[in-house]
């Protein structure tokens, strides 16, 4: 379906995409789907050197500085993570790496974005009740979880007869469960008849890294993917700590455990101590009634919508704004530490 400002104007939308992390694919591959279904065009801007670059396709146009950026001047320029450069052309949107996982700072008007693409209810009240004017925040979905509504066709490489355990924890020192639950995993993963995935997050150490991927045997793969959708549909219980990763495993109606979470609810299994590993793990594969009830529960709070629309709600949300201009929201904060940041890292010292 033809958006609003396609119908109007017959013009071809341009829309950019800001990466700087592997995670973002995932979430911009729907929208990339959606948008080239109406006949728009996307290119994807990622800095030299970030750890997305391996992740993006020969077939994609990727704009390699800010001059080409200009050049192509997209109506939108789209990002997942928390900041965008403002001198880039088009409304900015954040369109999120992840749901609330309590850590600091989820709910966060940053003065960078000119629109709020939320992902269900809890999220939309949260940012709605911290808008300061400087944007517009619309209840839309969240694109990455479009493919999780139908199967993947990679989801049968990473599914198996014996229960399918996947480990993804956080990479915040402070939260990350890797070397604590380590040697429990190593353990399990040799006397244990279970299957074991381990994704680390992209920002994970190179010691987390060489550790986990040294287990790898024919019971433990370790996966680099900046895809996760096959690994949440071939998993039967999610293992992690603070990660917004457990909602999104949750959402298809699965026990997650997680260990010393930062805020746990009743929705979920967390436990504390390391050496509680295999039993925690042996619970959430039994599963029960009252478990599964309050999962359905928080997924309504969350993300309502089983309907792998998402994505094209976004892209209305973007082009009812794009046609309507930025004119009645507020001057943003001037953010000028972060500004020289972005603008140093980019080798763009201009301020327009």
């Amino acid at each position: 379906m033809l958006n609003q400002v396609d119908n109007k104007t017959d013009i071809q939308m341009r829309y950019l995409f800001y990466v700087t992390l592997s995670y973002s694919f995932s979430v911009l591959r729907p929208l990339e789907i959606a948008i080239n279904k109406r006949g728009g065009k996307v290119a994807w801007f990622i800095p030299h050197g970030s750890e997305a670059e391996k992740f993006l396709k020969p077939e994609d146009v990727r704009l390699l500085d800010v001059y080409q950026v200009k050049q192509f001047n997209p109506h939108a320029t789209l990002a997942p993570g928390n900041f965008i450069p403002d001198f880039f052309p088009g409304i900015k949107v954040q369109v999120f790496h992840g749901f609330d996982s309590g850590k600091k700072g989820k709910f966060n008007i940053r003065g960078f974005f000119d629109l709020y693409c939320t992902q269900g209810p809890n999220i939309t009240q949260g940012f709605n009740a911290i808008n300061d004017g400087t944007c517009e925040v619309v209840e839309t979905g969240w694109s990455k979880l479009d493919p999780l509504f139908s199967l993947h066709p990679d989801t049968h490489q990473f599914k198996s007869e014996k229960p399918v355990i996947l480990y993804a924890p956080t990479f915040s020192p402070s939260l990350t469960s890797t070397h604590e639950l380590y040697p429990y995993i190593k353990q399990l993963s040799q006397s244990r008849e279970w299957q074991w995935i381990v994704k680390l997050h992209p920002k994970a150490t190179a010691e987390e890294i060489a550790m986990f991927k040294g287990l790898s045997n024919d019971k433990l793969q370790f996966i680099e993917t900046g895809d996760v959708i096959p690994l949440l549909q071939a998993a039967d219980v999610l293992l992690s700590d603070t990660s917004s990763i457990l909602a999104e495993f949750a959402l298809q109606e699965k026990v997650v455990v997680a260990f010393n979470n930062r805020r746990p609810e009743q929705w979920m299994i967390n436990f504390q101590q390391a050496s509680e590993l295999e039993n925690m793990l042996d619970n959430a594969l039994q599963g029960s009634e009252e478990l599964l009830q309050n999962i359905t529960s928080h997924c309504n709070a969350i993300h309502p919508y089983q309907d792998g629309l998402s994505s094209d709600r976004t892209l209305n949300a973007i082009d009812k704004l794009v046609a309507s201009g930025t004119s009645h929201l507020k001057a943003k904060p001037l953010n000028l530490i972060r500004r020289i940041k972005i603008r140093k890292k980019l080798k763009y010292y201009r301020w327009s």
